[in-house]
């Protein structure tokens, strides 16, 4: 058995979208956590995610989108647990170099990203016309992490705004990691 827990990005995913359908078609699927919006604090959302994979021996895939992704590596950098493999879609490129000033939202700031190779098996879901990171950035992310790099082609950022309701590109990614 294989539990699915599906990782938040910084919003609420509207009911349209393809992680809000995918946890009301499939009642074994759970948040990790329940998407609380803004603002996004990194470290409350890993522990959420660490509370979610401990609590059950049953080995996870994670699920994650934008933000979520941020949550899904910093957590496998910092815990270990029962998790098989990830799907990280889209997540948003964060300069090495960057810094949070005052003209950034409160909700902005979540560290440095991690770019050590995850120890699990890894999909990352890649859009060329992503408004938050470059088709080379996905390319970057994907060799530091040591994950599979799926060219979704133009696909936005692969959520409601950009007609991802219905994915089923992205269900059988889900089903190719077990």
């Amino acid at each position: 058995m294989v539990r699915h827990l599906l990782v938040p990005g910084r919003g609420i995913p509207r009911p349209e979208h393809w992680q809000r359908r995918w946890a009301d078609a499939n009642p074994d699927y759970r948040w990790a956590p329940y998407p609380p919006g803004p603002p996004f604090t990194v470290h409350e959302r890993v522990a959420a995610l660490h509370e979610a994979v401990m609590a059950d021996p049953e080995p996870a895939v994670l699920i994650a989108h934008s933000a979520g992704c941020i949550t899904a590596v910093t957590w496998a950098a910092r815990h270990i647990g029962p998790v098989r493999a990830a799907l990280l879609v889209t997540p948003p490129y964060l300069d090495p170099l960057w810094s949070p000033g005052p003209d950034r939202p409160a909700d902005s700031v979540f560290g440095t990203v991690p770019r050590e190779p995850l120890p699990f098996r890894t999909i990352l879901v890649a859009s060329r016309t992503d408004p938050y990171t470059t088709f080379p950035q996905f390319e970057q992310y994907a060799a530091d992490w040591g994950a599979e790099l799926y060219d979704a082609g133009d696909a936005g950022h692969i959520e409601t705004a950009s007609g991802h309701g219905p994915w089923p590109d992205g269900e059988r990614l889900v089903a190719a990691l077990g």
